[in-house]
C-alpha cells in the first residue's frame, strides 16, 4: 500500500482569511478561542504574536491586528472541499482525526491508481494542482502507513518513503509530540530524555504502556506498521450544498463575487470528485435583517444560474455569476453565501488539445453566448435561422441563441446554405446603383461581371413577388460584390441594385 497525505498547517486560518477583501487578507491576522491566540499569519507572526498568547497580549503587541473567532464547521468545510479534489485520483479518501483540534489532514490510497496516473510524481504533480484552486499550503508525506504519512507531513514540507526501511529511518528522527498521547505527556517525556520516536522505541514496552497509557503503543505501532491500520473511506454526498459565512457583511456584488468564488472551488472540487459538470446551481445570498426596509423586505436572495452547455471550470463559473450579479439589486446587505448544486451531467472532461478542434470552438462560442445572455438577458441575444425561401432578405429569421441545442439528442440539423455562391454581408434595403450604356456603376466606376445571370422568381404567394437576375461583379478595387438586375419594375423599380458584398 502507498499512503499520500495532505496536510494543511494553516488550514483555521485560511478558512477565515477566505471570507475577507484581499486588501484585509494581506493585514495582521490572529484567530482567536477563549481569549487565547489559536493561529497567525506571517505578518502578525512579524510582529511577536504567537499561538498560545492570550488575546490581551495580541493586541498589546498589534493594535491593527484583525482578530476572528476559530470556528471548526467552517474549517470542516474547508478540509472537506480538500477531500472532495482527492478522490478525483482515488476512491480511498480519509480524514486523519485529531483529538486536541479539529482535523487538517487528507489522506489517499494510490497503489491501485498510481499507474493509472503515470507514477507517483505526476500524480503528486496533478494533486496539488487540483487542490491550489482553494488556497491552502500543503505539506505532503508519502508513506506505506497511513499514520506515518500523517505524521511525516507534519513536520515535512515534501518527503517520500516508498518502503517501510525508508519509512523507520526517516520516522525514527520524527519528535515524540507528533502522537497524541505524545502531546498529553510531553513534559514527562521530555523530563525522561525522550524526544524522539526512536527514544520511545527503545523502551520496555510494558513500562510505556504502564506509564503512559496502551494508546501510545497503539499509534506507534500504527505509524511503523507494525500492526493494521483500516480506514474508512469517506462518501461523496448526491447533491452538493455548502454555505460560508461573511466576516463582513457585503453590499456589493463584488463583495458577494469575492465570497461566491471560495464555494465555486468548493463545488468545482465536489464535481471533480463525481467525474460530472454541472448544468445548473443556485446561490442564496443571506441578507442582515437589520437593513431590511421593511417586513415585506426578503429575507433571502435566490440567483439561479442556467448553463447552455455542461462546465466544472471556476472562471467560467464565476464569469457568468458577475453578470447576473451586476443586474441584481439587491434589498439589504448579505451575511451569508450558500451554493447548491443543480442538475449535473456526466461527461468526460475537455482535452488540452494543442490545436483548436470544432469541439472547442463550440464550446468557445456557447461560453460567449451564455456571458452575453446572463449580461444583456436571454431574449436580447439572437441568432439568425435559415428559411426555405429563394429571396435572400426573407431567407433567415432571427430566433433565440441556443448554441448547444444542435448538439444534443434528437437535434434537427438546420437545412444547408443553397447550391449558388451567396455573400454573408447583405445590405438592406438594397442600394439603388447608376449605369451607363447598361453597364452598373459603383462609386462612379463600372463593374464587371464575372458570373451570372442567376434567375429568382419567388413570393407570388405572399404579395412579395420578385424577378431578378443576379450577378457576382467584381469592382474596380477588385473587391467582389452582389448586385441584380430587376425584371418587374412594377414591383421593385427599374435598373442595377446592391445587396451584398463578398468577404
Amino acid at each position: 500500500m502507498l499512503w499520500i497525505a495532505l496536510h494543511l498547517p494553516q488550514l483555521s486560518l485560511e478558512a477565515f482569511a477566505a471570507t475577507l477583501p484581499d486588501a484585509q487578507a494581506l493585514q495582521p491576522l490572529a484567530l482567536v478561542d477563549a481569549q487565547h491566540i489559536t493561529g497567525v499569519n506571517a505578518a502578525a507572526s512579524a510582529l511577536g504574536v504567537r499561538s498560545g498568547q492570550k488575546r490581551a497580549t495580541a493586541l498589546a503587541l498589534a493594535p491593527d491586528i484583525l482578530l476572528g473567532q476559530a470556528d471548526v464547521p467552517r474549517d470542516t468545510q474547508a478540509l472537506q472541499a480538500v477531500a472532495f479534489a482527492a478522490l478525483a485520483f482515488t476512491p480511498a479518501v480519509s480524514i486523519q482525526p485529531r483529538a486536541d483540534t479539529s482535523a487538517d489532514t487528507v489522506l489517499l490510497e494510490v497503489s491501485t491508481t498510481l499507474r493509472y496516473f503515470g507514477g507517483r510524481e505526476t500524480l503528486l504533480q496533478r494533486l496539488v494542482r487540483a487542490v491550489a484552486p482553494l488556497g491552502h499550503r500543503l505539506q505532503v508525506a508519502v508513506a506505506p502507513t497511513p499514520l506515518g504519512a500523517a505524521l511525516l507531513a507534519r513536520v515535512h514540507r515534501r518527503i517520500c518513503c516508498d518502503d517501510l526501511d525508508a519509512l523507520h529511518e526517516t520516522l525514527s528522527a520524527a519528535p515524540v509530540w507528533l502522537l497524541g498521547p505524545g502531546r498529553e505527556h510531553w513534559d514527562a517525556l521530555e523530563g525522561m530524555g525522550l524526544n524522539t520516536l526512536a527514544d520511545l522505541k527503545r523502551l520496555p514496552r510494558a513500562g510505556i504502556a504502564r506509564r503512559f497509557g496502551p494508546v501510545l503503543l497503539a499509534e506507534l505501532d500504527a505509524a511503523f506498521g507494525d500492526r493494521p491500520d483500516p480506514r474508512r473511506p469517506i462518501e461523496l454526498p448526491a447533491q452538493f450544498e455548502a454555505r460560508l459565512e461573511l466576516f463582513a457583511r457585503a453590499d456589493t456584488s463584488e463583495q458577494v463575487l469575492h465570497g461566491a468564488a471560495v464555494l465555486l472551488g468548493r463545488f468545482v472540487a465536489w464535481l471533480s470528485a463525481r467525474h460530472a459538470m454541472a448544468r445548473s446551481l443556485t446561490l442564496v445570498m443571506q441578507h442582515e435583517p437589520r437593513w431590511r426596509h421593511d417586513v415585506r423586505s426578503p429575507e433571502h436572495t435566490t440567483l439561479d444560474l442556467a448553463l447552455a452547455e455542461p462546465s466544472r471550470d471556476a472562471k467560467h463559473l464565476a464569469g457568468l455569476l458577475r453578470e447576473r450579479l451586476a443586474q441584481l439589486q439587491l434589498p439589504a446587505p448579505t451575511l451569508e453565501l450558500r451554493i447548491r448544486s443543480g442538475e449535473v451531467v456526466h461527461k468526460p472532461a475537455p482535452n488540452g488539445e494543442l490545436f483548436p478542434t470544432p469541439a472547442s470552438e463550440h464550446e468557445g462560442l456557447v461560453r460567449l453566448v451564455e456571458r452575453l445572455q446572463a449580461r444583456l438577458g436571454a431574449p436580447q441575444v439572437t441568432k439568425l435561422r435559415r428559411v426555405h425561401d429563394h429571396r435572400p432578405e426573407r431567407a433567415s429569421e432571427a430566433v433565440p441563441a441556443d448554441p448547444a441545442a444542435p448538439r444534443r439528442a434528437g437535434a434537427t440539423p438546420q437545412p444547408g446554405p443553397p447550391n449558388a455562391v451567396q455573400p454573408v454581408w447583405l445590405l438592406w434595403p438594397p442600394e439603388p446603383l447608376a449605369e451607363v450604356d447598361l453597364r452598373p456603376l459603383l462609386d462612379g466606376r463600372p463593374l464587371q461581371l464575372l458570373s451570372g445571370p442567376e434567375r429568382v422568381e419567388s413570393g407570388w404567394w405572399d404579395q412579395g413577388l420578385v424577378e431578378r437576375d443576379y450577378f457576382i461583379a467584381q469592382a474596380d478595387d477588385h473587391a467582389l460584390v452582389w448586385i441584380y438586375r430587376t425584371r418587374l419594375p412594377a414591383q421593385e423599380g427599374s435598373g442595377w441594385f446592391l445587396q451584398g458584398r463578398f468577404a
